[in-house]
C-alpha cells in the first residue's frame, strides 16, 4: 500500500474562532489511516493554534502556505523559514495563486526552496505540467492545472496520471500529488491511479466534515 499525503491549504480564511471550531469538529474523527498523512497548511497567524491541537494527533503533520525568500533581517512583512520551522514541517511553494497574482517566477520560487531546505522544511513544490525544472531535495511535487483551481473543472485522473509520470520521469522527487477541485467524490480516482502519491486540497478543507471524507475515500 503506497503512502499518501492529504493536504489542506486553507488560503486566506478562517478567524480564528472558525479554526477552533473546525477543530473542535474535526477532532471527533478517527484519523487512525497507516498509510496517509495528513498535512494541514493555515494562515501564518493559525500556525500557533493548530500546533497546540495536533500534540494528539500523530497522523496530522503542519505546514505553512508560503515562506519568505529572504532569511531573518530587515525584511518586513516577511515570515523566515527559521520563524516557520517553530510551527511547521512543509511549505508549500509556487502556488499558481502565488504565480499569478504575486509574480513569483521561477527565480524567486527556486530562491524560496532553498531557504526551506536551508532550515529543514519540507517543500511542496506547485507546477502546472510537466514541463517546470525541478530542484533537487524536492520530495513532493504538486501537479496542479491552472484551469482546475477553485472552478470545479478538475483534470482527468487518466491526464493527471500521465502528467504525473512524465514528472517522476524528469525529476528525482519521489511523490507526486494532485490539486485542482478535489471533493470526497472524485478523490480516490486520483489517488488510485499509480503515480499520484495524494492530493492537495483547497475550498474541500475548509468544511471539517468534507475533509475527513477526503481523508477516508483516499
Amino acid at each position: 500500500m503506497k503512502k499518501l499525503f492529504i493536504i489542506a491549504n486553507w488560503k486566506s480564511n478562517k478567524k480564528e474562532l472558525e479554526v477552533k471550531e473546525w477543530i473542535d469538529k474535526f477532532k471527533n474523527y478517527d484519523l487512525r489511516f497507516k498509510n496517509k498523512e495528513i498535512i494541514i497548511c493555515p494562515s501564518f497567524i493559525h500556525l500557533p493554534l493548530l500546533k497546540s491541537y495536533i500534540l494528539d494527533h500523530e497522523s496530522i503533520r503542519l505546514g505553512a502556505q508560503d515562506i519568505s525568500k529572504f532569511d531573518e533581517g530587515a525584511y518586513t512583512g516577511e515570515v523566515n523559514g527559521k520563524q516557520i520551522r517553530e510551527f511547521a514541517e512543509y511549505v508549500i511553494i509556487g502556488h499558481s495563486e502565488r504565480r499569478q497574482n504575486f509574480s513569483e517566477n521561477e527565480e524567486v520560487v527556486n530562491q524560496k526552496i532553498k531557504q526551506a531546505i536551508k532550515f529543514g522544511l519540507k517543500p511542496i513544490l506547485c507546477v502546472q505540467d510537466q514541463n517546470f525544472k525541478i530542484q533537487e531535495k524536492v520530495e513532493i511535487i504538486a501537479y496542479e492545472p491552472v484551469f482546475a483551481i477553485g472552478t470545479n473543472n478538475p483534470d482527468t485522473p487518466e491526464n493527471a496520471d500521465l502528467v504525473s509520470t512524465k514528472i517522476k520521469e524528469n525529476n528525482l522527487s519521489n511523490y507526486i500529488i494532485y490539486g485542482g477541485s478535489v471533493n470526497s467524490k472524485n478523490v480516490n480516482q486520483f489517488t488510485q491511479k499509480p503515480n499520484i502519491d495524494g492530493v492537495l486540497v483547497g475550498n474541500a478543507s475548509l468544511d471539517p466534515l468534507e475533509f475527513f471524507e477526503i481523508i477516508k475515500n483516499a
